[in-house]
């Protein structure tokens, strides 16, 4: 096969030469011609797909490892993704960006959704700025801007799932990053965007408020002679939610125990629940010489301010309501980290994964506290604990296969049904086919 593709591989090319030298860019015809190869070369199509196998030690469990398992279901295949990107970018004379635009959709069994659909703009006085608008990835926090073809990880961390659920939502950015490469700030990148906020959960906005979402990162930069490399950045988001209800529902002290108390003052009519979170990243890539891969540590914390409901502390995607009227605002104060260990197994090929990760969604309550006797306090105030193992090997460059463990601990509680640890692990076998 090889022998036979090579030959049609060179002719291929040999024909394009020809063609282009066949061109007369001095005719009209010439010139559309021209300007049609240079508009086609600068398109370029990329994807992935994901099919894999689960076995959870539970039939029916609640799960962030891509979804809740069905009642009588503790095993299962699916299609966890299947992403199709167009990408389409021209250049100046400088070889320097002036214009991208971007289009990917998922497609699984589940159905097809747009994921990516943007656009944006490049200044080039200064090859500088650039502006970004319509739906992508929120500048915030290092794990959710990381594609999910690149990640060691079959999933993100609950606590980023929750807070950014699909990662995605819609608004403008403005970002700062130096693309020649002898400016003195190159290893900075800062971006600064104001989005919906409610994210993909939501076909349109539902109140008129904002978020700003800003992220100050530092690039890979050397530390020593070995190449040790070292990267990191702090994030911010500044936002919130119109208060449909005068009922807003805080954590307090009753009796000397943690319980919501509600705050029914008229005027929280209109006024914005907050969401404000604040977070940093550190990543460290150390060599274990030519041909041996690495070891890499990266790590995470955030934490802040969540608006969301009685049953759940994912950012609404419509006005809460239950029975035609809506239902009343909780505000809870959160923190979760993660950190990742890999190692590579002396080649490039084989790497071992550890991972842990927290969501605290509720910091003012732990353990029996939560469902006492007027707590009115639920699930969704539960810390999780995830222990991750997982090895991952690359075939080459387009195909590789993961094996991945998720141990899953949440904190016993006075909840009926969370009294002790549930049995919640899930085991995923993933392949990825990339092209």
């Amino acid at each position: 096969m090889a022998i036979i593709c090579l030959p049609l591989l060179c002719s291929g090319i040999a024909r394009g030469q020809f063609l282009m030298d066949m061109i007369d860019t001095t005719t009209s015809v010439g010139k559309g011609m021209f300007s049609l190869y240079q508009k086609y070369d600068a398109v370029r199509f990329s994807g992935y797909i994901q099919p894999q196998f689960q076995y959870a030690t539970h039939k029916g469990i609640n799960s962030y490892a891509a979804g809740n398992f069905p009642d009588e279901v503790d095993n299962r295949f699916s299609l966890r993704r299947g992403r199709f990107r167009l990408d389409y970018a021209r250049y100046n004379d400088d070889h320097m960006p002036m214009v991208q635009f971007a289009f990917q959709f998922d497609g699984t069994e589940r159905g097809v959704f747009i994921r990516d659909f943007f656009g944006r703009i490049f200044e080039n006085k200064w090859d500088v700025f650039s502006l970004t608008a319509g739906m992508f990835a929120r500048p915030i926090s290092y794990e959710v801007n990381l594609s999910s073809g690149d990640r060691e990880t079959p999933e993100r961390g609950r606590m980023s799932q929750i807070l950014m659920r699909t990662e995605r939502d819609i608004g403008a950015m403005v970002s700062f990053e130096p693309r020649r490469p002898n400016h003195p700030l190159k290893f900075m990148k800062i971006d600064v965007g104001l989005f919906n906020g409610q994210g993909l959960t939501a076909t349109s906005d539902f109140d008129s408020h904002k978020d700003i979402i800003t992220r100050w990162a530092v690039k890979p930069i050397k530390l020593n002679s070995r190449n040790w490399r070292l990267s990191g950045a702090v994030s911010i988001l500044y936002g919130g939610m119109e208060q449909f209800t005068r009922n807003i529902y805080r954590t307090g002290l009753q009796s000397g125990k943690p319980a919501y108390y509600v705050d029914s003052t008229a005027t929280n009519m209109g006024k914005i629940a907050p969401r404000h979170y604040y977070g940093a990243d550190m990543q460290l890539r150390i060599p274990n010489g030519k041909g041996k891969g690495a070891t890499e540590f990266r790590l995470e914390y955030l934490r802040g301010t969540q608006t969301a409901t009685a049953t759940t502390s994912e950012t609404p995607g419509t006005i809460p309501a239950s029975g035609g009227v809506n239902s009343p605002l909780y505000i809870r104060k959160f923190d979760g980290a993660y950190l990742y260990y890999m190692q590579n197994l002396g080649n490039p090929r084989d790497l071992i994964v550890l991972k842990y990760d927290w969501y605290d969604p509720n910091k003012q309550a732990k353990g029996k506290e939560i469902g006492a006797t007027g707590s009115g306090m639920s699930a969704a105030d539960i810390r999780y604990n995830t222990f991750g193992l997982g090895y991952v090997h690359y075939f080459n460059p387009n195909m590789k296969v993961m094996l991945y463990y998720d141990i899953v601990k949440n904190e016993g509680t006075s909840l009926e049904g969370y009294t002790d640890d549930l049995p919640d692990n899930v085991f995923t076998c993933r392949l990825q086919y990339r092209f």
